[in-house]
């Protein structure tokens, strides 16, 4: 494919989704992420698209938002992953709170196996994955319905929740940054996710690497509210996203790394922490191995957990600041 095909067709990406990530433009036009972040460059030489970290958007997309439709085809594989790690933190018995969006909704599915869960929820595609679970209890805030993403907002999904109390909530959003903590487009998802914060002793964030450094217009999560990260692992190249990782680290956020390469850190097991399970040390996303084996300048307090689940499990890598 020449280049000017190549950037019509990932111009045409963009007009059609809104936002899309350097890693699924590569894999529809067929070449490496290097040669489409060239292209993207271009284009936005020519005012076509803006760059974000790891992908691209329309010019002005720091206001605007995808629908649902566009946004469940953006980095699915990446949000499986992490709706997999994310499950891993519910246990039996819980109540929880879970916002809107695309990654919450794989991660509703994955917790219909849960027993005994309660489920308190402003999002009907959430509700919709959990409608035939008989272990599980759905609670649905009341609300005005905005129709791009299938959620409950507005005053009434807000008083709803009031009073209420709960382990964890799990948010995504459109921009997490160490400085500014989770962001959003939309001032109404905001005020509703600023509710649902409210109600949980915890909060955990689902966000894949193309989020991390971006800023949206209204905050919905401040950094030293946010008790987890899950993400993916970024890409060798994608500093800025391992840059963003490190900065959340050392504000005191657990970060929780999904779906990335078995082979990717060291096989020797340091002595057990406290909770008794082993771990051993792994690299900074998007760090290289030195040329001996060795690893570069690591993440203080960066370890693996032996994952106790069966071996189809992604691998998780909990990442604490010591």
């Amino acid at each position: 494919m020449f280049a000017a095909e190549r950037r019509q067709l990932i111009l045409e990406m963009v007009r059609a989704n809104g936002a899309v990530s350097l890693r699924e433009l590569a894999r529809v036009v067929q070449t490496s992420e290097v040669t489409v972040r060239r292209d993207v460059r271009a284009l936005e030489a020519e005012g076509l698209l803006d760059r974000r970290h790891g992908g691209a958007v329309l010019p002005g997309g720091f206001t605007r938002e995808s629908g649902f439709p566009q946004k469940s085809h953006l980095s699915s594989a990446e949000k499986t992953a992490i709706a997999d790690a994310a499950a891993a933190l519910v246990g039996e018995g819980e109540a929880i709170v879970v916002g809107a969006g695309t990654t919450t909704q794989e991660l509703a599915r994955r917790l219909a196996r849960v027993p005994g869960l309660t489920v308190v929820t402003n999002s009907l595609l959430v509700a919709q994955a959990l409608a035939h679970a008989n272990r599980v209890e759905v609670v649905m805030t009341g609300g005005t319905l905005r129709g791009s993403n299938y959620a409950l907002v507005g005053s009434g999904a807000e008083q709803s929740l009031q009073g209420l109390r709960v382990s964890r909530a799990f948010l995504s959003g459109s921009g997490l940054t160490a400085e500014r903590g989770l962001s959003t487009s939309n001032m109404l998802s905001a005020s509703v996710d600023r509710a649902l914060v409210q109600a949980a002793a915890e909060v955990v964030v689902l966000a894949d690497h193309t989020k991390l450094g971006a800023d949206t217009m209204f905050q919905t999560v401040p950094t030293e509210l946010v008790t987890r990260l899950v993400t993916d692992e970024p890409p060798l190249h994608d500093e800025r996203a391992a840059a963003e990782i490190q900065a959340l680290a050392d504000q005191g956020v657990e970060i929780t790394l999904a779906g990335g390469d078995a082979d990717s850190g060291p096989t020797g097991l340091e002595s057990a922490p406290p909770n008794g399970r082993p771990r051993r040390d792994m690299p900074l996303p998007g760090q290289r191995r030195t040329q001996n084996g060795g690893l570069g300048q690591q993440l203080r307090g960066a370890a693996v957990l032996a994952d106790p689940g069966p071996p189809e499990r992604a691998r998780v890598a909990d990442l604490r600041r010591r």
